[in-house]
């Protein structure tokens, strides 16, 4: 599994401080030993930049013109915007979008024919944005963090996974276990 981690703006130390959490097991969920993890560089407006990410894509020999693997994206904050667009050119050119994950993607319309998850600080961050599209299975920080803190302590977390896939259904859990579950379908 590959998985593209589109940080904000943001010092890059919280992006380092992600993917260590990201990458740590515990009894309950782990991701393997078959994945790859590559973070995009998102120095200035990069994040908010599709066709950076696409040319990114393209050029990183992992990746590459390897349309056969799907590839995950996990997304923070402006990282959203950028992600989002080079997802969809992504599937336009024959790639596969295995899962797109959008944490804290407050404002950024978010619908495709990939599978589409949420994660938000706050349950208004979490449902003034699902207005404007999000997946079958969303999460949201109860009691509510700082937009920041969901990026660097997400393992921290606790909240809301609300499933849309029938009756909205409520479970609470960290969102470490939520991204988990994500990643381990």
């Amino acid at each position: 599994m590959t998985i593209i981690i589109c940080p904000g703006i943001h010092a890059p130390t919280l992006t380092q401080r992600f993917v260590s959490q990201l990458l740590e097991t515990d009894k309950n969920s782990h991701l393997g030993n078959d994945v790859k993890i590559i973070v995009f560089p998102s120095g200035g407006i990069l994040p908010i930049s599709g066709l950076h990410l696409l040319e990114f894509l393209h050029q990183n020999q992992n990746i590459g013109d390897n349309f056969n693997e799907p590839i995950t994206l996990i997304s923070f904050s402006a990282g959203v915007i950028g992600a989002f667009m080079a997802a969809c050119l992504w599937e336009l050119e024959g790639g596969k979008i295995r899962a797109f994950i959008a944490m804290d993607g407050w404002g950024v319309p978010l619908f495709a024919n990939f599978p589409i998850y949420r994660l938000s600080h706050d349950y208004f961050t979490h449902w003034s944005s699902l207005l404007l599209g999000g997946g079958e299975s969303n999460f949201y920080a109860e009691p509510p963090v700082s937009h920041l803190e969901l990026w660097e302590n997400f393992k921290m977390v606790k909240g809301y996974q609300i499933n849309y896939s029938k009756i909205p259904e409520k479970t609470y859990l960290k969102a470490s276990d939520f991204l988990h579950l994500i990643l381990q379908n």
